[in-house]
């Protein structure tokens, strides 16, 4: 039997979570920007909470896609407040499509999210020792000013670390887990 990271034992959403996208790297930019976003909305939640609503997320926020996000409306504010298959919470509501926004300022401003996400750790990921897992880092309050810099919120150092151990900008994964090697740095 495989050994794998302690929180994502006993619940066979977050096994699979874990064992085929936690701390993979991903270089996509808009799958980037929908994890930060779903970082977001997971504030004072546990992920798993996130992880079994994340394809009414998906459904709600018109598949992620900032184009379509940034031009959302009042209504449709309102329309996610009654959605049951989100966290109808106002504030992260309406930082998803301020952020949509940014998204695309960055991007008509000739920036890549991708390309601005992994310039923060020149293109490689921080392999840490799994062991002492940190709430946030010097890195994540430097990425998180760069980003408010930019326009975005609910990104604070203890998101955008989460953020960053989910895309695989850091590998976290237990010393003994059977995904620390498989996802590299």
């Amino acid at each position: 039997m495989a050994i794998r990271c302690k929180w994502a034992e006993g619940d066979a959403l977050m096994s699979a979570y874990h064992d085929a996208e936690w701390g993979v790297p991903v270089r996509d930019g808009r799958m980037l920007w929908e994890m930060l976003q779903l970082e977001g909305f997971q504030a004072g939640l546990s992920w798993r909470t996130i992880l079994y609503r994340r394809e009414g997320f998906r459904a709600g926020f018109a598949g992620f896609d900032p184009e379509k996000v940034a031009h959302f409306t009042p209504a449709d504010v309102e329309r996610l407040m009654g959605d049951p298959g989100i966290i109808r919470a106002r504030a992260k509501i309406e930082a998803t499509i301020g952020n949509a926004r940014a998204f695309l300022a960055m991007r008509d401003a000739g920036a890549d999210f991708a390309d601005f996400a992994w310039s923060f750790v020149d293109g490689t990921p921080i392999v840490n020792d799994g062991i002492t897992v940190p709430a946030s880092t010097p890195l994540s309050v430097d990425i998180s000013k760069a980003l408010k810099k930019r326009g975005y919120k609910f990104v604070g150092p203890v998101i955008v670390y989460a953020w960053m151990q989910a895309v695989g900008l850091v590998n976290d994964h237990a010393p003994d887990c059977f995904r620390r090697d498989e996802v590299g740095g």
